[in-house]
């Protein structure tokens, strides 16, 4: 989602480096190929229009053509308007001292409502809350059905009452909540293929029964520009409180997550892309900002990596790899641990420059399974101990996981790369310590939790070590 626009604005940056001094000539032609990526991005036109005035205007001061790196104010000034569109400051989902608190999600048929309500409901219960489902959608075929599924994998209990009254099962579903001693209550909404007057009509009887501490509208990053028209129908009748933008991992050109913020005033809170139950995630709009201008998302990167791996683990990997002891079994804990972040492809993506080698295909996503294939053929022995792989060794290694002898050593030569630096890493950081009189044992600083003690800065060379 937003790959092509992210390549036109990289694009456009480019030509403006090139250049020492920026004429106002630059400055229109580089304002004028930002106004079609944004187009052709489906962003709305007024939204664009208004961005782009804003842009130039502050392009064109003075202090801007006359400084020696125009190019980077360029960037600059494009990055903060880009993040203002987005909504400036992060928007959390706030919950109030009711029990319980009352969360409705409504959103066009199609749009993921019950995906996101489930969602919504296993990040609540990771932070320690006990939601309930409450199935209002009576109308879709299965729609119950489908929630009562997802609840039961992720371990939350659903409401589903008589299946007829959408108004009267929300209602009993806080009473259930009560009666349960739940403390949040999720009501799964019904939603239309279109925006029409009975469904507008229910979502305001269920508001008006359940007064909900919040409501927030789930909408598809894939409708393009009809999800302002969409926003806006639902903004004046049900004056949601924020948005949710499903199916952010679509190829789609993604434009209606720019404009929704921008034409209706109401923060984008969470978004979601993937399937799995942990794949909302926060909003943050420079973060998002970055990202789109070829910058990364390196702190979400490390919020997820912190969040895949316990504390006790972490201390007790933290003292063996701080003595330079990284095994191959290591590879296969930075392999799962990979894969619970979101794979190859999501974690590239978060470093500057992720999504244009993703694009021009230069990251071999199998590399880490076939990493795992090789190192499982392994005895436990020659996986702690990896120097006693002699040459009949590897061989029987190699036809145990179908490779050859040649990616077998590879593989080797790759994990003595990454020991050698590990263990310079960990001696920079006792020396640091021990500069600074404290004892260099234990947690890792600065390291990346969960990455086999790896800094920001040593991650990017995960991009040779998985075959590129």
């Amino acid at each position: 989602m937003l790959e092509n626009l992210s390549q036109r604005l990289q694009g456009v940056f480019s030509g403006l480096r090139g250049k020492g001094r920026l004429s106002e000539d630059d400055i229109n032609a580089a304002m004028r190929e930002i106004r079609l990526a944004l187009l052709e991005a489906d962003v709305n036109f007024k939204v664009v229009k208004a961005f782009v005035a804003r842009a130039k205007e502050r392009c064109l001061a003075s202090d801007v053509l006359d400084s020696l790196t125009p190019a980077q104010n360029v960037i600059k000034i494009v990055l903060d308007e880009l993040t203002t569109l987005l909504g400036r400051t992060d928007s959390k989902l706030v919950l109030s001292g009711r029990i319980p608190n009352v969360i409705m999600l409504v959103g066009l048929q199609g749009s993921g409502k019950t995906t996101a309500a489930a969602k919504l409901a296993y990040r609540l219960k990771q932070e320690g809350h006990s939601p309930l489902l409450a199935a209002c959608d009576v109308y879709r075929p299965a729609a119950a059905d489908q929630l009562a599924t997802l609840g039961d994998e992720i371990g939350v209990r659903v409401y589903r009452g008589d299946g007829t009254d959408p108004v009267a099962i929300a209602q009993e579903g806080v009473q259930d909540a009560i009666d349960s001693m739940r403390d949040v209550v999720i009501i799964d909404t019904a939603g239309r293929l279109h925006v029409d007057e009975a469904m507008m009509a229910e979502a305001a009887a269920i508001k008006a029964a359940t007064k909900p501490d919040q409501v927030l509208m789930v909408v598809d990053a894939m409708t393009g520009q009809d999800a302002v028209n969409v926003v806006e129908a639902f903004a004046e009748r049900v004056d949601f409180d924020g948005v949710i933008m499903s199916k952010m991992d679509g190829d789609a050109r993604g434009g209606g997550a720019l404009s929704v913020r921008e034409v209706t005033g109401k923060p984008i809170k969470f978004i979601s892309s993937g399937e799995k139950p942990d794949s909302l995630e926060e909003f943050h709009p420079d973060r998002m900002a970055k990202r789109i201008l070829g910058m990364g998302d390196v702190v979400s990167l490390i919020e997820s990596a912190a969040r895949v791996q316990a504390a006790e683990e972490e201390a007790v990997e933290a003292e063996r790899i701080a003595k330079g002891q990284i095994t191959l079994d290591d590879f296969i804990t930075m392999n799962r641990q990979v894969r619970k972040m979101g794979g190859i492809s999501k974690l590239l993506s978060a470093l500057p420059g992720g999504d244009k080698a993703l694009g021009e295909g230069q990251v071999d996503e199998h590399a880490l399974d076939d990493m795992e294939v090789i190192i499982n053929s392994m005895t436990r022995a020659e996986r702690a101990k990896p120097e006693i792989l002699n040459g009949s060794r590897r061989a029987r290694i190699a036809a145990g996981a179908g490779v050859t002898v040649t990616q077998v050593n590879q593989l080797i030569a790759k994990f003595n790369e990454t020991r050698k630096m590990v263990r310079k890493m960990t001696a920079n950081m006792g020396q640091q310590a021990g500069r600074k009189g404290k004892k260099g044992k234990g947690r890792r600083r600065g390291g990346l939790p969960g990455m086999g003690g790896m800094s920001m800065a040593d991650l990017r060379s995960l991009q040779d070590m998985m075959g590129r």
